[in-house]
C-alpha cells in the first residue's frame, strides 16, 4: 500500500519512543523506505543503531551534516519525503512547531518540508490538558498539520487519563489515508457488514459464519478514498473504522429500518452483510428449557433489502454480494438482474481462501453488460478497492448521463 513512498520518521523524547521500532516494521512491511530523524532527548529511550537496523537506512540528528553530495540534511530530507510522522510528539515539539522554532534538527526539517506532516502526540495526561499544549494543537491543525487525538489509558507516570501516544496500527491507517487520491471525496457510501443475528428467546439466535472482514474492508478503503462512509453492521468483533459513521444493528428487520434510514443521503449503496433468510415467527420472553423430545422452530421471512433498496435507488450506484456453493455465474448474474443492482460480485465459497473468516477473498465482479472481471486471491482490503475502482467507474459514468 506504501510502495515507493519516502517516509521521514521523526522520534522525540518521550517514553514511547520505543514503540516506533515496531511502527517502522509496519511502515517497510507495506512497502515503504523510512527515513528517521531523531532528537537528542530520543536517543536517551531508543538507540539509533535499532532503528538504522530496522530501517536500513542512516539515522539522522546532526543538524549540521552533510550527505555524501554535500547537501544539508534536513533541506535533502524535506525535498525528498512524501509524509513526514511525528511519534511520540511531545508538548515541546509541538509548541516549537506552533511557534516556527528551528532549533534542532527535526524542527529545522519541518519548517523546510512542504510534504504533510502527521502529528502523533504522546505525554503525561495533564500536559495534554493544558490549554498552551490544546491552544497549540488547534493551531497546528488549523495551518493544515494533521493531528491525531492522544489515545486514554494508563500512562508511564502511573496516572490513567488521555496522552497515551495512538496505537502503531492507527497511525498506520492514518497515514495510508493521507497518501490516497480522495478519488470518492463526492460520494456517500453506504455499506451493510457482518451477519445478523435471529433470536427465538433471550439467549439464543440464528446466525451465520460472517465475520464482516469484507464489509469493514469496504468501510476502510472508501474512507482512505475520501468518500462519507456510513457502515451499517450487524455484530462482529471488529473495531469500528477510524472516519467512518457506524449503525450497530442486530437482526435483519434493524438492518432494514438503517439502510432505509440513510438511503436518502447516499449515493452509493454496497450490500456485503450475510443477511439471514429468516427469522422466527415466535420470540420468547423466557429461555426456552430443553425437553426430552425435538424442538422445532418455525421461520418466517425476512425483508429482501436489497430489493427494496432496488425498488427506489433511483440514480444510486446499488452493489450487491452473491455467495455460492454451485452456479455461481448464473446464480449471481440472475440475482443482480431480478433486484435491481448495478454491479454484482460473485463469492465462490467452496475455494479455500475465500468467503467467510477469511482474512483474503477471491471474486469475480459482473456488471449488467454480463462482463465477468475475475480478481485472483488476496487481501480482502485489496479485493475491495479494486472493487472501488469499478464503482467510481459507475458514478462517473451516471453522472455524464444525468449531466
Amino acid at each position: 500500500m506504501l510502495k515507493g513512498k519516502e517516509i521521514v520518521l521523526g522520534i522525540t523524547g518521550g517514553i514511547a519512543a520505543y514503540k516506533q521500532a515496531e511502527l517502522t516494521r509496519q511502515l517497510i512491511k507495506q512497502g515503504a523506505d523510512v527515513k528517521v530523524v531523531m532528537t537528542e532527548n530520543a536517543t536517551k529511550f531508543i538507540t539509533p543503531l535499532t532503528l538504522q537496523t530496522l530501517s536500513g537506512n542512516p539515522v539522522y540528528t546532526d543538524t549540521f551534516s552533510l550527505t555524501g553530495d554535500c547537501e544539508i540534511e534536513h533541506i535533502s530530507l524535506a525535498n525528498a519525503a512524501d509524509i513526514v510522522v511525528i511519534a511520540p510528539a511531545t508538548a515541546n515539539i509541538i509548541g516549537k512547531i506552533a511557534s516556527g522554532i528551528a532549533d534542532d534538527l527535526l524542527s529545522t526539517f519541518i519548517m523546510a518540508t512542504k510534504a504533510p506532516v502527521l502529528i502523533c502526540p504522546a505525554m503525561n495526561t495533564n500536559m495534554y490538558t493544558n490549554e498552551i499544549v490544546r491552544t497549540n494543537i488547534e493551531k497546528l491543525s488549523s495551518a493544515g498539520y494533521f493531528v491525531m487525538e492522544a489515545g486514554y489509558g494508563e500512562l508511564a507516570c502511573k496516572t490513567e487519563g488521555s496522552g497515551r501516544l495512538p496505537p502503531v496500527e492507527d497511525i498506520l491507517e492514518e497515514v495510508m489515508t493521507i497518501l490516497t487520491e480522495k478519488d470518492l471525496a463526492e460520494e456517500t457510501i453506504l455499506i451493510t457488514a457482518g451477519p445478523t443475528r435471529e433470536p427465538f428467546d433471550p439467549i439464543r439466535f440464528i446466525s451465520n459464519y460472517s465475520s464482516g472482514k469484507m464489509g469493514y474492508s469496504f468501510a476502510i478503503m472508501a474512507e482512505r478514498r475520501g468518500a462519507d462512509v456510513i457502515l451499517i453492521s450487524g455484530p462482529t468483533l471488529l473495531p469500528a473504522p477510524s472516519g467512518v459513521k457506524l449503525i450497530q444493528v442486530s437482526t435483519a428487520v434493524e438492518m432494514k429500518n438503517a439502510v432505509m434510514e440513510y438511503l436518502e443521503e447516499s449515493t452509493v449503496i454496497i450490500k456485503v452483510a450475510a443477511v439471514a433468510d429468516y427469522r422466527p415467527s415466535v420470540l420468547s420472553d423466557s429461555k426456552i428449557k430443553k425437553k426430552d423430545s425435538s424442538f422445532n422452530i418455525s421461520l418466517e421471512k425476512n425483508p429482501d433489502i436489497i430489493s427494496e433498496v432496488g425498488k427506489v435507488k433511483g440514480n444510486r450506484i446499488l452493489v450487491g454480494f452473491a455467495m455460492e456453493t454451485d452456479n455461481l455465474l448464473k446464480n449471481a448474474y440472475d440475482k443482480m438482474v431480478s433486484k435491481n443492482m448495478d454491479l454484482i460480485v460473485a463469492n465462490d465459497l467452496t475455494r479455500p481462501g475465500a468467503g467467510f473468516q477469511y482474512d483474503t477473498n477471491s471474486v469475480r465482479i459482473i456488471d449488467r453488460s454480463g462482463d465477468v472481471r475475475k480478481l485472483p486471491l488476496m487481501n480482502k482490503k485489496k479485493v475491495a478497492d479494486k472493487i472501488l475502482d469499478r464503482i467510481k467507474k459507475l458514478c462517473k459514468e451516471r453522472k455524464a448521463e444525468i449531466s
